[in-house]
């Protein structure tokens, strides 16, 4: 069996609309996350907070403006809806690392399917 399944995938320069990915992904169960920031606060990516879980059958993403975590919490073999949700996610998210820099990039972890 393969070991755990987790990967992050990236965006570089244009964000996500979360309102729009709720819909893109309305045939899976998700839940968007609003996460306000403070009137004093002092950060780049205070308006970029918000986030939208979702979830298939074993696998679960949280996707964010500019980054998607895919995981499962528990090692099982991928099933169509499984599959469905992951090119979804990496079609959205194309990238293997947080910025064009050729440096902190992630590769997929090997899977099997049902």
């Amino acid at each position: 069996m393969a070991s755990q399944y987790s990967y992050v995938r990236f965006r570089w320069w244009d964000p996500v609309d979360l309102d729009k990915a709720v819909e893109e992904f309305s045939g899976f169960k998700t839940k968007k996350i609003v996460r306000k920031a403070g009137d004093q606060e002092i950060s780049l990516y205070k308006d970029q907070r918000d986030e939208v879980e979702v979830e298939s059958d074993t696998l679960q993403a949280l996707l964010s403006s500019f980054r998607a975590v895919i995981n499962q919490k528990e090692t099982k073999p991928f099933t169509a809806r499984d599959m469905e949700l992951r090119e979804k996610v990496l079609k959205m998210y194309p990238r293997g690392r947080p910025t064009p820099f050729p440096w902190e990039f992630s590769s997929e972890p090997k899977f099997e399917k049902e």
